[in-house]
């Protein structure tokens, strides 16, 4: 579904190759400043650099900003709104041209129901916390590339999406994420909780200092030795309540 042919984007992470299959979850992990945000970009098409992207054999490069945007959605790191439209005029600029309007009706109450949004449709988005506003950004994103009214669509890049988030808010994500992959679609999302890319995640980027350390099966890339050495603390691998969890020793 992705092929990655030794891209990189010089300064910021050196050369990497890897296939991903469809259906899968990935989790980029490292210290800051490992180049995780720049990598998510680079696959989204907005941050040029060497090597190729190939989404279902077409390279990115080839594609329109249209055509783009049908195949993946991506949510950068941070965002400020610069307007003072309600949210349900922010999230139409997220929609797929072709949608009927009764599904893309139900695709929003959907999603804003998960992520507990349904109040704030008619709210201006300048006047949203921080945490509203992460969710109306989160919901934009799945909306462009939601498989109910999207059928084109194959990726999602989330960079920190749960920064803001509350616990709660947090599951519910997941649970969205989830159903995404679950139709064939892949998502590749940065996390700083090595625990929660432990349980959740199928495959795991590893980053340190603009290098993919490892990649591959979480269980097999995130053992304690290789991330005390990345991140310089001591990690111990322990089993508690039928799930392993890291800790520091």
């Amino acid at each position: 579904m992705l092929q990655l042919s030794q891209i990189s984007v010089p300064g910021r992470f050196s050369a990497f190759t890897t296939q991903v299959p469809a259906g899968r979850r990935i989790h980029i992990i490292g210290p800051n400043g490992a180049g995780k945000s720049s990598l998510l970009a680079r696959l989204a098409g907005m941050l040029s650099g060497e090597g190729q992207v190939l989404i279902d054999g077409i390279a990115l490069d080839k594609l329109t900003g249209w055509q783009l945007a049908q195949r993946r959605a991506y949510l950068s790191q941070q965002q400020l709104p610069v307007s003072v439209m309600p949210v349900f005029q922010y999230l139409s600029l997220h929609q797929p041209a072709t949608v009927q309007v009764a599904q893309l009706e139900q695709t929003i109450n959907h999603l804003c129901s998960i992520l507990r949004l349904l109040d704030k449709l008619a709210e201006p988005i300048n006047n949203l916390s921080g945490g509203e506003w992460q969710r109306v950004r989160l919901v934009a994103a799945l909306l462009q590339v939601w498989p109910d009214i999207n059928p084109l669509s194959k990726l999602l890049l989330l960079d920190e999406p749960m920064n803001s988030l509350d616990i709660a808010q947090q599951r519910a994500l997941d649970g969205l994420i989830e159903q995404f992959c679950a139709t064939g679609r892949t998502a590749i999302i940065s996390d700083h909780d090595l625990n929660h890319s432990l349980q959740l995640a199928d495959d795991v980027w590893l980053m340190s200092q603009g290098q993919i350390e490892a990649a591959g099966k979480v269980d097999e890339v995130m053992q304690p030795e290789r991330l005390s050495k990345i991140f310089d603390v001591e990690f111990v691998l322990n089993a508690v309540a039928g799930k392993a969890w890291l800790m520091m020793s």
